[in-house]
């Protein structure tokens, strides 16, 4: 087992690493920029370095920063949570080589995971459903112009090293082709330093669901179920559940055996999770593999009692699944969390500043994740996530009164937050009943979308 643990990351995130580390009675060491000098991570954790100024490029993203602060520190390993230097293989390696280890999948799976082009190949594989569209990356105008037309449009590009929305791109007619692929891969570039394109067949106002996996160094690989992901803004995810109504028992089986396949023959290893969206058939098709820890990962929690950041270091230190998770991770009961944002609940505009009142919601079924605290500041200069909150019950309509109850007393003052949108979005019938799509919001009329 591990000593000492580096959390290469900031914010809840890190604290939630914290708790699982004190947890496991093992130490741990907080790296901060300047703007989150007076951080909660960095109070908690048994040691904290300052690695560089506020922006992320010179503090969180900096790899040799981070790696030096292991090294003084005597860690034996780095967690890195999710965003930040989670998915980057480079950073992985050079944990490997200076004697961390890194806790996630190996550098060459995040490579070939980050991809997705290659991992679509991969699931294809392994008789996993994937969407219609290129075998690999599009290496032409005419050779997208070819695919599209044999498939049909609409057509989605996408970036091949993508995510958070960035290089993708909607095409609806043969005529709009070449510009949006100019478009998307100059995005691509500019974000991902990769102008790499693939294209997938555009599956309208689809149900966005997401498997959550987690596999050992024995070879053994688990599905703990799925989560509904489909409550999003531009690709962004505002509220998750699990497990989702969408998905029958049948399904579900049927997608894990398939994904048990699939990793294993990549030799994946650690946490992650697949990524499908679902037509309005019912069909799953896969999209993407995130491989690393997610932010909505304690709803997965809540229903299967696993405890995930955990069972991610444990594996990372040679434990075997049997010996990690509970004998059952049926789903039981139903869990849904709300991202707590510091943005305008209206315009969605950034909302930075310094927190003068904060009361955190409790009582039987709720959960909060975060690092905020009364007189904190939001900085701006990284995500605007405040908290998770996270509700659970025996049934959905349970969950939802829990959350709403909670919401109601989720206090947050000086700055504005995404509270209200939640509040109006779980009393919306169509959301009671579980009639949603990542079509919802725009549809119901939160939010006008830009054409």
């Amino acid at each position: 087992m591990f000593e000492k643990i580096l959390i290469a990351n900031r914010g809840e995130i890190a604290v939630r690493i914290i708790c699982a580390c004190r947890d496991l009675g093992l130490r741990t060491v907080a790296v901060y920029s300047e703007a989150d000098r007076y951080s909660l991570h960095a109070r908690f954790a048994d040691e904290a370095i300052c690695i560089g100024p506020a922006k992320s490029a010179r503090s969180y993203l900096d790899i040799p920063a981070v790696i030096s602060a292991a090294e003084i520190t005597n860690a034996d390993a780095v967690h890195p949570g999710y965003g930040f230097l989670s998915e980057n293989a480079d950073f992985a390696e050079v944990c490997e080589t200076s004697g961390l280890s890194f806790i996630g999948p190996k550098p060459e799976v995040i490579r070939r995971m980050g991809l997705k082009q290659v991992a679509r190949a991969c699931m294809a594989e392994a008789g996993v459903p994937i969407l219609p569209g290129s075998k690999g990356i599009l290496n032409s105008l005419e050779e997208a112009q070819e695919i599209a037309a044999e498939i049909g449009y609409p057509v989605m590009l996408k970036a091949s090293a993508g995510g958070g929305g960035r290089g993708m791109r909607i095409v609806r007619k043969p005529e709009e082709l070449q510009a949006l692929m100019a478009q998307a891969q100059a995005e691509a570039a500019a974000a991902f330093s990769c102008g790499d394109l693939y294209l997938e067949k555009l599956v309208e106002n689809p149900r966005h669901i997401e498997f959550q996996v987690l596999a050992d160094t024995h070879g053994n690989v688990e599905v703990l179920g799925e989560r509904e992901c489909s409550i999003q803004r531009r690709h962004q995810k505002l509220i998750e559940e699990a497990p989702s109504t969408a998905v029958s028992p049948e399904l579900r089986k049927r997608i894990a055996e398939s994904l048990r396949v699939a990793l294993k023959a990549i030799g994946y290893t650690n946490a992650g999770t697949v990524e499908f969206l679902m037509d309005a058939q019912g069909n799953l098709n896969f999209i993407e593999v995130n491989a690393r820890i997610q932010v909505e990962h304690p709803v997965t929690e809540m229903v299967t009692g696993a405890d995930l950041v955990k069972a991610q270091i444990l594996v990372a230190a040679g434990l075997r699944l049997d010996e990690i998770l509970p004998e059952s991770i049926e789903p039981r009961g139903h869990a849904i969390e709300c991202r707590i944002n510091a943005e305008h609940p209206e315009t969605f505009t950034p909302s930075p500043g310094r927190i003068t009142g904060l009361n955190l919601p409790g009582g039987v079924g709720i959960r909060v994740d975060t690092a905020a605290y009364h007189d904190g500041v939001i900085p701006p200069y990284y995500d605007s996530l405040v908290a998770k909150l996270i509700a659970h019950g025996s049934t959905r309509a349970e969950a939802i009164a829990r959350m709403r109850r909670a919401l109601d007393m989720f206090v947050v003052e000086g700055i504005y937050t995404s509270i209200p949108l939640h509040r109006r979005i779980l009393a919306h019938p169509d959301f009671v009943a579980g009639k949603i799509d990542t079509g919802f919001l725009a549809r119901s009329g939160f939010i006008l979308e830009k054409k």
